[in-house]
């Protein structure tokens, strides 16, 4: 790799690194301690990663950044507020507030898509305005309809509507619903039901296989269930049962665990392919990453990470959430749709000409982004404990779209650890500049313009540069540039 090669590399992460000397910069002047800055951050990190993450699909189907996530976050708040005037509480309303939102967030996803193949090419700009649109509807029907035109029953309803009957009040208190429903749900209950879960599926997998009439792998099916039955098992273990009984993980357990993951992946993975399949296996990158693995442990012994890494405790099932959101973008990369989508972000007169039905593809990305935004929003508010009625959505587009693209990603490229990134610097400016502010000139106000202005001015950012990368360019007409990694396109 040459100057020149690094040089560009450097330039293109210019954003990334900005916000990295900001971060810093904001974490010397505000002088609270790093610890309090970790706690923070985990806490914003897990409440909004996930509303980020549901940015990706959009980005590879070449639709933009989707400002219209937003219609997602109100599916999410009808559906909230309608259990929480139902007095469903615990993990068992949230889940069934997330079935709530998931049709109509789908059917509103639906027509965000049917919109946007009417205005290819200005999918950003159409979303942002559709968002405001929307937003009148959702008025309407929480100042009106609520009460005036619906009558509202439930044990809640009193609580919930004003004295007159007809409206919601303005700020809906979650206390005693579903605040804090997904971050308490404890390891012992997760593991039992992965248990469940893994039992039922491979049991229904061998079910449809001789319903078909297909040859069942017997051997790989008990050894499933004798895996899955074994490690059920050790959590009736005294203290493998006290330590499940609680729903926080140090972050020095997390990071210990992820090192051990590592190591054992790809270890266990180069030793099989070398020594039982007896295949030419790479070994350059397994060995790459276990290197790597291994200096982020030995990191832990250094005074200040350890004391970080054991004052943070992470809500267990809410990055699990998050995991499985990140694996999910991946796997659907790798199916016949996502590749599908990827060929239309590329070029969709490409993608037609090979015979893809290009809007039904785009319909798809959106329903499936709008439908995550929904899910986001119910994590976000259940985390947070409240509900603005009226304004807990207006900025989930814009500050979601900000942190997305502070993690390196573009209008045209987007991955996971990107959205990861970009959540984590974006958030640590967020905590640091009022105090920073306050600390400099005497006033938490400045940070908090200070913020505001760098977030709409990343977005600002990011579009002229989409702007001037769309420019004619004599002698490029039609040429593609082709993306990187498979995750979207460029």
């Amino acid at each position: 790799m040459n100057k020149k090669t690094i040089l560009d590399r450097v330039f293109q992460q210019k954003v990334t690194l900005l916000f990295v000397l900001l971060c810093l910069g904001g974490i010397l002047a505000s002088g609270q301690p790093v610890t309090f800055v970790a706690g923070e951050l985990f806490t914003r990190a897990a409440r909004n990663s996930f509303l980020v993450l549901s940015l990706i699909i959009p980005v590879v189907t070449g639709m933009g950044l989707n400002f219209g996530i937003v219609i997602g976050a109100m599916a999410a708040q009808v559906a909230l507020f309608l259990t929480t005037c139902w007095g469903f509480g615990g993990i068992g309303g949230f889940l069934l507030t997330a079935l709530l939102t998931t049709p109509l967030a789908a059917l509103l996803g639906w027509l965000v898509g049917k919109l946007f193949n009417r205005i290819k090419g200005s999918e950003m700009i159409g979303g942002l305005v559709l968002g405001y649109f929307a937003d009148g509807f959702y008025q309407l029907l929480f100042l009106f309809v609520f009460g005036g035109v619906i009558p509202m029953g439930g044990p809640n309803a009193g609580r919930l509507l004003l004295s007159t009957g007809v409206g919601v009040k303005n700020t809906i208190d979650l206390t005693g619903t579903v605040k804090y429903a997904l971050d308490t749900v404890p390891m012992l209950a997760i593991a039992e039901a992965a248990f469940y879960l893994t039992a039922a599926g491979a049991a229904l997998s061998a079910i449809l296989k001789l319903w078909k009439r297909q040859p069942v792998d017997w051997k790989k099916t008990g050894a499933v269930l004798a895996g899955a039955a074994a490690l059920y098992a050790l959590t009736f273990l005294p203290a493998a049962e006290r330590f499940l009984r609680a729903d926080r993980l140090l972050l020095l357990w997390a990071v210990e665990g992820a090192v051990l993951t590592v190591l054992l992946w790809q270890g266990g993975g180069l030793a099989w392919r070398r020594l039982v399949r007896k295949e030419p296996a790479g070994w350059r990158r397994p060995l790459a990453l276990c290197a790597a693995a291994l200096a982020v442990y030995a990191a832990t012994y250094l005074p200040a990470v350890y004391e970080v890494l054991v004052h943070v405790r992470l809500p267990v099932m809410t990055w699990l959430c998050i995991g499985a959101l990140c694996l999910f973008n991946r796997a659907l990369m790798n199916t016949r749709l996502g590749q599908n989508m990827r060929t239309v972000g590329r070029s969709r007169v490409a993608a037609g000409a090979a015979g893809l039905d290009v809007d039904r593809i785009r319909v798809t990305a959106m329903v499936i982004s709008t439908v995550l935004a929904g899910w986001g929003q119910l994590i976000f508010l259940q985390n947070v404990g409240t509900f603005s009625t009226y304004g807990a959505h207006t900025q989930v587009g814009q500050f979601a779209i900000a942190a997305l693209l502070v993690g390196g990603a573009s209008v045209r490229r987007a991955a996971s650890g990107q959205a990861i990134l970009g959540v984590l610097l974006f958030h640590t400016l967020f905590i640091v500049a009022p105090l920073a502010g306050r600390e400099l000139f005497g006033n938490a106000m400045i940070g908090e313009y200070f913020r505001v202005f760098v977030s709409f001015g990343v977005i600002a950012l990011a579009l002229a540069m989409h702007a001037w990368e769309k420019r004619p360019r004599p002698g490029a007409e039609g040429e593609e540039t082709p993306a990187r990694e498979g995750e979207a396109p460029a």
